[in-house]
C-alpha cells in the first residue's frame, strides 16, 4: 500500500493529485490524475486535457487513503531509477 513513508518508491501514474504550491502561479490548484512522468514532469489530466508540469519548484498532494504533500524536486529522476534508488 502507498504510505506517506513510501511513496518515492511506487509509480505515481493513476494517482490523484493537486499543485499546492508552484513558482509557476498559473498551475496553483490544479487537480487531476497523473497520467505520465519523466525525469523533470508530471503529466496530469486536468479537465479532459493534459497539462505538464515541471518538478522542480512544485509541491504535490497525491490522494493517497491520507494526504501526502511531496515537493516535485525531491522526484526529479527518470520513474525508473527514482524507484530504485528510493530502495536503498
Amino acid at each position: 500500500m502507498i504510505s506517506k513513508k513510501n511513496i518515492y518508491k511506487h509509480e505515481l501514474i493513476g494517482l490523484p493529485a493537486e499543485v499546492v504550491s508552484s513558482t509557476h502561479s498559473g498551475y496553483v490548484g490544479m487537480k487531476g490524475l497523473i497520467v505520465d512522468e519523466t525525469k523533470n514532469t508530471l503529466v496530469m489530466e486536468v479537465d479532459s486535457s493534459e497539462k505538464v508540469i515541471p518538478k522542480n519548484g512544485t509541491r504535490f498532494k497525491f490522494s493517497l487513503p491520507e494526504d501526502v504533500e511531496v515537493n516535485g524536486a525531491k522526484l526529479m529522476f527518470r520513474p525508473q531509477d527514482r524507484i530504485k534508488k528510493a530502495g536503498r
